[in-house]
């Protein structure tokens, strides 16, 4: 009798390289079943996170079941979200292509393929599936990072970002003006500054409105609230893959499929492959697992503007620059944002950490009261620029499966410094910039406390830790994203990324996702496939005024 499965392919995570797995697959006529940890979100649900802490941050242990989460180890503080649409739901939408660095590296060049013809085609496509468009909007925080940029004798290399974002008419609702009526309706953004804590309005071109939204429509089964805790490879080929509910106990279940994607984060994706070497379920894992970490090598800082002034409209990112040939810098408005006033302290240069911790709460110490105005100030968020640099420099650190320090009962995933260079927690041309634009606009520079007391490189662009290799010396997947030594077991997301890319990664991350899937293997029934679809060019954005 001929093998039952659920599905010709699970895809862990519906985050950028799992909702293109999802779409690209359905199309080529696979049955497709998405497993997502987290909750499937309304737009009800995003607009409360505003207000409710609950519905915002993702502790469900806890009894928050929103979406946004930060997880710390000894070396780095990672953010990110978990729902239907991963990241993409707490993403900015900037869509940088990764610069001729990124292509010369020595782990790239190694796997033996031509990467920058290889993806061109594929960032093309994702281009226009993420409906890329270089804003046109210019505000205050837009002026005063140009003369930023003009202090550090960079002001060349200032300009507006490409973004996934709808503009449009702002606030207009329109039908799908992308996929040709294929999509949803979508509505002109309103230049809110609220990016980062999801969009209820239908602007941002997050995940759940181009490619996880066509996958469904296609047939692809999307499930919510199934994390993914055992990988089991069947006798003469596939998987057997257990899933539990986030915070319902007892609620398991279990599918059979043909191959399986992993494309959980690269977080999710070692806590599974880690936990599955271990139990024995995966054993021919590449014993580089948890190598090869990077944080694009960046710092987070602030400027708090003077009393009365808003820069909050706009999208959250909407300009950028390069101070040398190894940085990129972006402004950030995080309305919305309240976490925010507590992460925050005095900017100190000091490259030795733990003096510089000293010297900073030596600072607060010293001026409590003005510490305390500081994190109360009015209009706090409507007067905060967050800046983030990011830097080319080739650091990487270890995730590796040990013992909690707190629950020594559990194994978790642990950092530890690898080959001696570490990912910084300071960066002096980041401080030399957020000095250059606070002098600009008349506020106070800041640091990230957890970057400046707690040595930590906090990032939200993580990669690495399955890496590509030619074999299982090298890494954890081959050329072509499949595991070593686990035929029909894939990766799919930021895991396999070798090298530093030095700016935001999410349009190489569905690149090479888009790469993936046109040499995934052919399905078992030819005759489910369907054209595959592409976008239309996104239409310039109307010009918006100078605020």
């Amino acid at each position: 009798m001929a093998e039952q499965w659920d599905a010709d392919v699970v895809v862990v995570g519906s985050g950028f390289g799992g909702a293109v797995s999802a779409l690209r697959l359905t199309e080529a006529g696979h049955r497709v079943v998405v497993l997502e940890k987290g909750r499937r979100l309304s737009d009800e649900d995003l607009a409360r996170a505003r207000r409710d802490p609950r519905a915002y941050l993702w502790q469900p242990g806890a009894g928050m079941r929103g979406f946004f989460w930060q997880r710390i180890f000894r070396h780095v503080g990672i953010i990110g979200g978990s729902g239907v649409g991963g990241g993409s739901i707490v993403w900015a939408g900037v869509l940088l292509e990764p610069g001729e660095e990124f292509y010369r590296a020595p782990s790239l060049r190694a796997l033996g393929v031509d990467w920058r013809a290889e993806l061109a085609p594929h960032l093309e496509r994702a281009s226009r599936m993420l409906g890329r468009v270089v804003t046109t909007h210019r505000g205050a925080m837009d002026d005063h990072l140009r003369s930023a940029a003009r202090a550090l004798g960079a002001e060349a290399s200032y300009g507006p970002v490409p973004l996934a974002i709808h503009f449009g008419r702002e606030g207009v609702t329109e039908p799908d003006p992308f996929f040709g009526g294929e999509g949803p309706e979508r509505t002109g953004c309103r230049l809110c500054g609220e990016c980062l804590l999801g969009c209820p309005y239908g602007a941002k071109n997050q995940l759940t409105r181009n490619y996880l939204h066509l996958a469904e429509r296609y047939g692809a089964e999307v499930r919510a609230e199934q994390q993914v805790d055992l990988l089991t490879p069947l006798p003469g080929g596939g998987y057997e893959v257990r899933t539990r509910h986030p915070w319902r106990r007892g609620e398991t279940q279990v599918l059979r499929a043909r191959r399986v994607v992993l494309a959980a984060g690269v977080l999710g994706t070692l806590d599974l492959l880690f936990r599955c070497r271990d139990l024995g379920t995966l054993p021919r894992l590449s014993p580089t697992l948890g190598r090869h970490v990077r944080t694009n090598s960046e710092a987070l800082t602030a400027v708090v503007a003077e009393p009365g002034e808003d820069l909050s409209r706009g999208p959250t990112i909407s300009s950028d620059f390069h101070p040398d040939a190894h940085t990129h810098i972006t402004q950030n408005r995080y309305v919305g944002g309240w976490h925010m006033r507590f992460q925050l302290g005095p900017m100190v240069d000091d490259d030795r950490p733990g003096r510089r911790a000293l010297r900073v709460l030596g600072g607060i110490a010293r001026r409590p009261v003005a510490h305390a105005r500081l994190v109360t100030a009015k209009g706090f968020l409507q007067r905060l620029t967050v800046l983030t640099t990011m830097q080319h420099s080739d650091n990487a650190l270890a995730l590796e499966w040990r013992r909690s320090p707190v629950r020594p009962w559990r194994r978790v995933l642990r950092s530890r410094v690898a080959d001696g260079v570490r990912p910084p927690s300071y960066l002096p041309v980041a401080n030399a910039a957020t000095r250059a634009y606070a002098e600009a606009s008349g506020g106070r520079p800041l640091n990230l406390l957890g970057e400046s007391v707690g040595g930590l490189s906090i990032t939200a662009h993580i990669l690495g830790g399955a890496v590509m290799g030619s074999d299982p010396s090298s890494g954890v997947v081959d050329a072509r994203h499949e595991v070593h030594g686990h035929p029909g077991l894939y990766v799919a997301d930021a895991s396999v990324i070798p090298a530093n890319l030095g700016v935001n990664p999410s349009l190489t991350i569905t690149a090479m996702a888009e790469r993936f899937a046109s040499l995934f293997p052919d399905p078992p029934d030819p005759a489910r496939a369907r054209t595959a679809i592409d976008a239309v060019p996104a239409q310039p954005p109307v010009p918006q005024e100078t605020a």
